[in-house]
C-alpha cells in the first residue's frame, strides 16, 4: 500500500529534534506516511520554490509547533503555499503541550500515534 506523502514545516532554529522525532516515526514499519526531507539549511534566493516543489509534491502538509513557531517566517510563508496549492493540512503538537498555533495551518491535534494514523492514511 502506498504512504501518504508529507511535506513538513518546523522552527528550523528551534525545532529540530521534533522534525528528526516525527521523520523517524514516518520510517516505522506500520507507518501510513513518508516525509522526503527537504529541509532547507541554509537561506538562498532560491529556498521559496524548493520548498514550494515540495509542498507540491505531498498530499498532506504538517506544521510541527514548538514555542516559537507561530512567528517563524519561513514556517508562515510554507503555510501559505499550502494554502494556495489546496493542500490538507493540519498542526501537531506535542502531548501536554499547548503552543500558539499558525492562522490557515489546520487543525491542531496532538502528537499521538493514533493521530497520525488516522490524519495522514489516505
Amino acid at each position: 500500500m502506498a504512504k501518504t506523502k508529507v511535506s513538513v514545516s518546523y522552527d528550523y532554529e528551534h525545532d529540530s529534534n521534533l522534525k528528526d522525532t516525527f521523520v523517524a516515526q514516518s520510517k516505522l514499519q506500520d507507518s501510513p506516511f513518508s516525509i522526503n526531507d527537504v529541509s532547507i539549511r541554509e537561506p538562498t534566493p532560491h529556498w521559496q520554490q524548493k520548498a514550494r516543489s515540495a509542498i507540491e509534491g505531498c498530499n498532506v502538509f504538517v506544521v510541527l509547533l514548538g514555542d516559537h513557531t507561530f512567528q517563524a517566517r519561513g514556517v508562515i510563508r510554507e503555510v501559505k503555499m499550502a494554502i494556495e496549492l489546496n493542500k490538507k493540512r493540519f498542526q501537531l503538537r506535542k502531548k501536554g503541550q499547548w503552543p500558539k498555533s499558525l492562522k490557515g495551518a489546520g487543525e491542531v491535534v496532538a502528537w499521538k500515534w493514533m493521530n497520525l494514523q488516522k490524519w495522514l492514511a489516505k
